[in-house]
């Protein structure tokens, strides 16, 4: 995944708040997405610094998602795959084929390069986010974990996967390095429910299929709402097929800067990375891929003003 945007900590509303946000259109490789973070209204959601909802899309063998060969640092990549199937690739020699229901997580750390391709033609539905590491974690070793299986549970006919962190009475078994949640929230027929929040965290909800009202607001495809901190609970009215993903976590509160595929905390680590990457240096290679290797473009002193 990439992004050509620049991010940084930004000024934090304290209590609850019901922020509608709309998202972005962009592109990954081929593949139109809706981008929900980050944007000018929300940077950061606790530590998740990127959420992209991918579809759903129909693709065919010359419509495929083909993202290739890039490089990352700073971060972690989670995606969570609703429908259809995508081919991993990465410089530590992985190669794992994501299915529906399951989550793929890697972690960058000081520097990891991987590949993404859809697998035959069909739908396509995911969603693909970022967790800023910490100070603590920014520079570990690279790795990579696949999750075929994660807790389940249903609240008042909402069928609810837990994607990181605890809540629910679950634990997910994704290993994470700040206090944060994400959940996958699903209701086959039309519910009301109440999903148990952790007041010290700030959460979002992304609608990802059909709508919900949200405190008298309805959500629907291509939104966010932003919830703000301090609530132990929120109250979610679901329309039959209503589909959300809530994510959540302590405000992170070191600086992040984003650009490209990058999450530092200085112009010079990004300018650094950028200058590895393009002279083959660092990343490591990404075997098993007959994609192009993308080229990171030039952090010029234009961008660095733009940090």
């Amino acid at each position: 995944m990439n992004t050509p945007s620049t991010a940084s900590t930004q000024q934090r509303k304290h209590g609850p708040v019901l922020e509608r946000i709309p998202t972005k259109n962009a592109d990954v490789g081929g593949v139109p997405v809706r981008r929900a973070i980050p944007t000018k209204a929300r940077r950061t959601v606790g530590a998740w610094c990127f959420l992209d909802h991918l579809g759903p899309s129909i693709l065919t063998p010359e419509t495929g998602m083909n993202v290739g060969p890039h490089p990352h640092i700073g971060l972690q990549t989670f995606t969570w795959m609703l429908t259809g199937e995508v081919m991993h690739h990465d410089s530590l020699g992985y190669a794992q084929v994501i299915r529906p229901g399951q989550v793929n997580l890697m972690t960058a750390g000081r520097g990891i390069a991987h590949s993404e391709e859809s697998l035959g033609a069909g739908t396509m539905h995911a969603s693909q986010l970022w967790i800023a590491l910490p100070e603590s974690h920014r520079h570990c070793e690279p790795a990579f974990a696949h999750h075929p299986i994660l807790p389940q549970t249903n609240i008042q006919g909402v069928e609810v996967t837990l994607l990181a962190g605890q809540s629910f009475g679950l634990q997910s078994p994704v290993q994470v390095f700040s206090e944060l949640v994400g959940a996958d929230l699903s209701a086959p027929a039309a519910t009301t429910a109440r999903i148990p929040l952790e007041p010290g965290f700030e959460h979002a909800i992304l609608c990802l299929e059909e709508s919900a009202v949200i405190e008298g607001e309805r959500i629907v495809p291509g939104e966010l709402f932003y919830l703000g901190d301090g609530r132990d609970r929120i109250d979610i009215q679901f329309e039959a097929g209503g589909h959300l993903l809530l994510i959540g976590g302590t405000p992170f509160e070191e600086p992040v800067l984003m650009w490209w595929n990058f999450v530092a905390r200085t112009a010079d680590e990004i300018s650094q990375a950028t200058e590895d990457w393009n002279a083959g240096q660092r990343f490591g290679e990404v075997a098993g891929t007959a994609l192009p290797r993308l080229a990171a473009p030039e952090f010029n002193a234009r961008m660095r003003a733009a940090t």
